[in-house]
């Protein structure tokens, strides 16, 4: 095996070869899970999970033929819905919800006979780059416990880092993959919109909105991306688009490829994370692509942009709660108005209702041609930009945070310190392109560095290419704790 095999296949040689059983690796993972250090979990399905693994270990006792992921341990986003599994978007509103139905991307991989561990802990609602809005607490980073995680996948992203999941699955709707991924360490790969199913995804903006891999490696990502990324006709944004197998493609020579550096991303930045952003461009270099800064003033609407749109699509698809259907419901309550009145100021936490506020009123009559429709015109001016980027370039490189991981309450009471964390991730949701996070070095703090590539809109098994060419060159993903392999 080569030094960025993922350890997904290193799993199934060892179930294969009978060396370990699934019950051992499962419960291995569940006792790092149990000591609860880093909070990655919400709910833990033990009992669910121990049968899984019997079930796989009597197939491979029949010498029966094993799926690539068949018997590995995964961990699943808390917004993902999981049938007659709890699933609460890490608020006090969804508590005790319990779905009735599986999202399609978690079918896939159920049917596929993944090991479910559990439920990852997540910002509430999906909504923070930190991962400390969760209504059952904030998830600690594995590199240093002083550090959030990332958000709002951070427990996702702390679970793979931690030794606590062979890989997971989260949301990206401005970032939410790639930046806790950078922040832990980890590959976090957001497919192009459309090529994974949304359906079962509790949304926070449905045209954001993204489900992908946090894996430990390139190669688990292309693993489990071709597994999930089929059309879904109950999803009406699913495309059709025909797939090409990214693991088969992963070595593919990447001599002469076009990389673009937008300079305007470069501004503002760590110097740690440059100075790694500037050692991987010399790494392509020696691989043949060749490297070029370029101008791409327009980016700076991102930010605005993403926010008033996300926050109007939350206010709606948030209205749904309101404690008479389901979700929080108040003890005690005068009318149907109070009702509704205390399950929301009970139900849910400060950034949700910020962000709701927001939305409403860029909605509202007088506001929305300034705002929200402006927004979506702007959206539409900046993916035509990237269009013409991709006419010259292949690739797009730019870093994916600004700074590396950072402590607890870093924002205080000033909310837009923590939504310009995302400057360099949002433009990607936006213009509904592939982008992945890769680590591509280590402050002085020994916390992560990550890197972002953008590939475009079904280029995915493209950038995955280039990904993991880079990384077999420069391998730092790393098991920080819990079962090795």
């Amino acid at each position: 095996m080569s030094p960025n095999t993922g350890i997904i296949l290193k799993i199934h040689e060892l179930l294969t070869s009978k060396t370990a059983s699934c019950v051992e690796i499962t419960q291995n993972y569940l006792k790092e899970i149990k000591k609860n250090v880093l909070n990655a979990y919400i709910t833990v399905t033990e009992e669910e999970a121990l049968n899984s693994a019997k079930k796989v270990d009597e197939k491979i006792a029949k010498n029966q033929e094993m799926g690539i992921l068949e018997g590995i341990p995964v961990g699943i986003k808390d917004v993902i819905s999981t049938k007659n599994v709890r699933t609460t978007c890490g608020s006090k509103m969804l508590a005790n919800y319990v779905p009735i139905y599986d999202a399609t991307c978690w079918e896939i991989l159920k049917l596929a006979g993944v090991v479910l561990l559990g439920k990852n802990n997540q910002d509430e609602f999906a909504m923070g780059s930190s991962n400390e809005t969760s209504f059952f607490g904030p998830v600690k980073n594995p590199h240093d416990l002083t550090k959030v995680p990332g958000g709002s996948s951070g427990g996702g992203a702390a679970a793979v880092a931690g030794g606590l999941a062979a890989f997971t699955i989260g949301t990206d709707t401005g970032g939410s993959i790639r930046q806790p991924s950078a922040f832990c360490g980890t590959v976090g790969f957001k497919p192009s919109y459309g090529s994974v199913s949304r359906y079962g995804l509790i949304p926070l903006a449905s045209s954001f909105d993204q489900a992908g891999p946090i894996t430990l490696t390139v190669e688990d990502a292309c693993l489990v991306f071709d597994a999930i990324s089929k059309f879904d006709s109950k999803d009406a944004t699913s495309s059709s688009h025909i797939r090409k197998s990214s693991f088969s493609l992963r070595n593919d020579s990447i001599k002469n490829i076009k990389i673009g550096i937008p300079k305007e991303c470069l501004e503002g930045i760590d110097p740690e994370i440059t100075t790694c952003i500037s050692k991987a461009i010399n790494i392509f270099e020696d691989l043949g692509a060749e490297t070029n800064l370029f101008s791409f003033p327009e980016i700076s609407y991102a930010i605005p942009i993403y926010y008033i749109l996300s926050c109007a699509e939350a206010s709606s698809n948030l209205g749904r709660f309101d404690g008479i259907r389901y979700g929080f419901r108040p003890e005690s309550y005068d009318n149907y108005q109070d009702l509704i009145i205390k399950s929301r100021t009970e139900g849910f936490g400060a950034e949700i209702k910020r962000r709701i506020l927001l939305g409403t009123y860029v909605l509202g009559a007088g506001f929305c041609d300034d705002f929200y429709k402006r927004a979506q015109k702007l959206r539409e001016f900046l993916t035509g930009n990237f269009m013409k980027i991709f006419e010259k370039f292949d690739i797009i490189l730019m870093p994916v945070t600004p700074t590396t991981a950072f402590g607890f309450n870093y924002s205080g009471s000033d909310p837009i310190k923590m939504y310009l964390s995302d400057i360099c991730t949002v433009a990607a949701n936006e213009a509904r392109l592939p982008a992945i996070s890769i680590p591509c070095g280590y402050s002085s703090k020994h916390l992560p560095i990550g890197m972002q590539l953008l590939a475009s809109r079904f280029n995915d098994e493209f950038l995955l290419n280039v990904a993991y060419k880079y990384e077999s060159q420069e391998f730092h993903a790393k098991v920080v704790s819990g079962y090795k392999i």
